[in-house]
């Protein structure tokens, strides 16, 4: 994918100029705008209206040439010795992450990980909201959690349905994975997040995030080798 050029000063060169979007943004690329994001929102909160990228560097531990180099892809923001313009510039990526939409949330596995998720303010801010729960125990089933009432796995479908949730969040044992993201694509979610310790095999159109804590740690564990 093409840059507009090598100079450090890319991306800051003249007033704001839309551009059409990339086909394609690599999953490394997604994760720094979205770290960039929560760096304006907390110079948003300091009551800053602009920073440059050596500042925003500087103050977040990051690299000037990566940061004018990223947004340049999908616009030209800031002026050059003035820097960017933050309100707009998070206007922009929140825009360009989707995340000037709701996105509703079913988790499928309401134990210990998905009751905690369903009530953690982390994961119910800004764009993102847990609407639903459903699970399989019978114990569980009926009861209120976060402002629902966990509902049956056989009924993933008219939850999914009834709920608007796009989003669907595995919690469930390994074994169960594959079915219930099978189920959650069949229902019409728009895409997955799998916490469930194995990869399950992804549908065309029903995009699929992992996330396994205990690879972070293990990565720990491979640096704290005497």
């Amino acid at each position: 994918m093409a840059h507009r050029g090598d100079r450090d000063e890319v991306g800051e060169r003249g007033e704001h100029r839309e551009q059409s979007e990339p086909q394609e943004i690599s999953p490394l690329t997604l994760n720094r705008l979205s770290f960039y994001l929560r760096c304006l929102r907390q110079l948003q909160e300091l009551g800053k209206a602009r920073i440059s990228s050596q500042e925003m560097a500087q103050r977040y531990h990051l690299s000037a040439t990566q940061i004018r180099k990223d947004l340049a892809q999908f616009g030209e923001f800031g002026i050059r010795g003035v820097g960017y313009q933050i309100d707009e510039l998070a206007e922009h990526l929140d825009a360009l992450l989707g995340l000037d939409r709701h996105h509703p949330m079913v988790i499928v596995g309401m134990g210990n990980l998905g009751s905690a998720l369903a009530r953690y303010v982390g994961f119910n801010h800004g764009a993102f909201q847990v609407v639903a729960g459903v699970d399989n125990d019978p114990r569980k089933i009926g009861k209120a959690v976060a402002g629902f009432t966990i509902r049956d796995a056989t009924e993933l479908a008219d939850v999914v349905r009834a709920s608007g949730a796009l989003i669907g969040v595995l919690t469930v044992p390994s074994e169960a994975a594959q079915h219930y993201y099978d189920a959650l694509a069949d229902a019409g979610v728009r895409g997955v997040l799998n916490f469930a310790t194995v990869r399950v095999k992804p549908r065309p159109g029903v995009p699929l995030k992992n996330v396994d804590l205990r690879i972070n740690l293990e990565e720990l564990a491979f640096f704290l080798k005497e």
